[in-house]
């Protein structure tokens, strides 16, 4: 019988395999890899259709983020809807996402990553259905909700944790195969699982790039034709990459790695070689993908109580704490409510909407970016300087939202996949993820309360919010360029 002394040792001997290599690393490896790679070149135009089919989802994703910030004026004045009302229909979006994140992993572990994302698909169109044919406020939350659940679906399938492949790196010489964890790899809650299973290693990370990129390409594109169509005809343009999303999924395989996890060989074999061409030697690959799920299988089951631990008490603070910085410095009621906010401050709001929709990837201070709109509200509500609060209500958006975008949007994901162990690395981002969506609605359903208490005083309490977010991370957060996983996670959890 194994006693529990026996298997916290044993969970302690991995980990202190994890911090060092079983076997050191030669140059040769790579060159003998690299060669195998070019005299076996196959077509990767599966690849490329299985990415565009995925990050449809993406799209989807954003088409759902960006809706309701330019049709709420229209469909407060269609269907009669109180403050209450609009605030419960714009948030509940991020409670149907926390339902679909948590509940879709169970399931595509199961039914496999297609099915996944046709069930992602199915309540997305039932939600847009919903809020087209939506004649009072039930209708719409509940159409809010599904394209919540769906979207929430789509950030595991197609926007969350990574299958752990890419942390392990897997060496054969004739006598054995060695693991050891690679000292420059990220495993980052924002890369997608089904593009990272499917992609061969030297085109993985420029097609995972492509994921964020059509997310905010679809909250830019609500943003834009929400200015000149209907609300009704805004959700019905919500269907379109959820019906490619699921016509698109019969012309692709599933992916390998979750085939070979449920252990179905000749599914697994066929996958990956259609993926990989016809003519392309797989057998390397199918080697490595089948003795890295026999690895992951070994690995230590950690349970929520454990990140509790004193050893961990500190990755989970920065991990949790970062995610609280992300949301409650306002992302969610800007991004939900962008057009009111041009509207309240004097400003066009179709012409700033979609300015906003074009800066996403711009730059600079959400400090700054809070006190100036801040500024702005002051001057219109004591009727100072009139002519200047839009110009500074705009000027603070777009500053906000670029900083957001280049820094903070992305920034605490990759903090988070570094400072983690492997052995609790699924738990504990699954609670920093879980508390990311808390808080999004938290934000996203407070903020039209807050603008009726004091709409300056909303971007100075964001402003002051975002201030104790840099103290945080100046003495909290570990500086984490130029050092490994291993030396990273040694200091922190030392």
């Amino acid at each position: 019988m194994i006693t529990k002394q026996d298997a916290e040792q044993g969970e302690n001997s991995f980990q202190e395999e994890g911090r060092v290599p079983l076997i050191q690393y030669h140059r040769d490896s790579d060159d003998e890899e690299d060669q195998r790679d070019k005299s076996s070149k196959g077509h990767q135009w599966m690849v490329y259709l299985s990415t565009f089919v995925a990050v449809c989802g993406s799209y989807a994703f954003g088409a759902c983020a960006g809706y309701s910030s330019p049709t709420e004026s229209a469909i407060e004045e269609d269907l009669s809807l109180s403050l209450a009302q609009y605030s419960l229909f714009g948030s509940i979006l991020t409670f149907g996402a926390m339902v679909g994140a948590i509940t879709i992993g169970p399931i595509a572990d199961f039914i496999g990553r297609k099915w996944a994302m046709r069930i992602s698909s199915a309540f997305c169109v039932a939600g847009w259905l919903a809020i087209y044919f939506a004649e009072g406020a039930l209708a719409l939350d509940i159409g809010r909700l599904a394209t919540g659940y769906g979207m929430g679906a789509f950030s595991y399938v197609v926007h969350s944790l990574s299958s752990c492949s890419n942390s392990f790196r897997v060496i054969r010489n004739k006598q054995a195969t060695f693991f050891y964890t690679l000292n420059n790899t990220v495993m980052d809650n924002k890369v997608p699982v089904f593009i990272a299973e499917i992609a061969p290693k030297n085109l993985r990370g420029g097609l995972t790039t492509l994921n964020q990129v059509m997310i905010c390409t679809g909250v830019s594109v609500s943003f834009i034709i929400g200015t000149v169509i209907t609300w009704r005809a805004l959700a019905l343009s919500g269907i379109i990459p959820c019906a490619i999303v699921v016509l698109g999924l019969f012309l692709i395989p599933e992916s390998p790695r979750w085939l070979a996890k449920v252990g179905k060989e000749k599914e697994f074999e066929s996958a990956l070689q259609k993926l990989r061409g016809k003519d392309f030697n797989i057998s390397q690959e199918a080697a490595e993908i089948q003795d890295y799920i026999d690895t992951l299988q070994r690995l230590p089951k950690a349970k929520v109580l454990d990140l509790f631990q004193r050893r961990y008490l500190r990755s989970v603070t920065i991990g949790v704490g970062l995610m609280v910085c992300q949301q409650l410095g306002g992302i969610n009621g800007i991004c939900f409510y962008v057009t009111s906010i041009f509207e309240a401050a004097g400003f066009p709001s179709n012409l700033g909407t979609i300015i906003y929709a074009c800066i996403q990837v711009s730059a600079s201070g959400l400090v700054l970016g809070c006190l100036l709109t801040a500024i702005s509200f002051y001057l219109k509500v004591h009727e100072l300087a009139l002519e200047a609060s839009p110009i500074l209500a705009v000027t603070g958006i777009l500053v906000y939202i670029g900083s957001f975008s280049i820094g903070m949007g992305a920034v605490p994901w990759v903090v988070m996949s570094e400072i983690f162990p492997i052995n609790i690395k699924g738990v504990a981002g699954g609670l920093a993820t879980l508390v990311n969506w808390f808080i999004a609605w938290l934000v996203s359903y407070t903020y039209n309360y807050l603008m009726s208490w004091s709409s300056y005083g909303t971007f100075i309490l964001y402003s002051a919010i975002n201030a104790l977010a840099i103290v945080f991370i100046v003495k909290v957060v570990p500086e984490t360029k130029g050092r490994t996983l291993e030396e990273i996670q040694a200091a922190i959890n030392a």
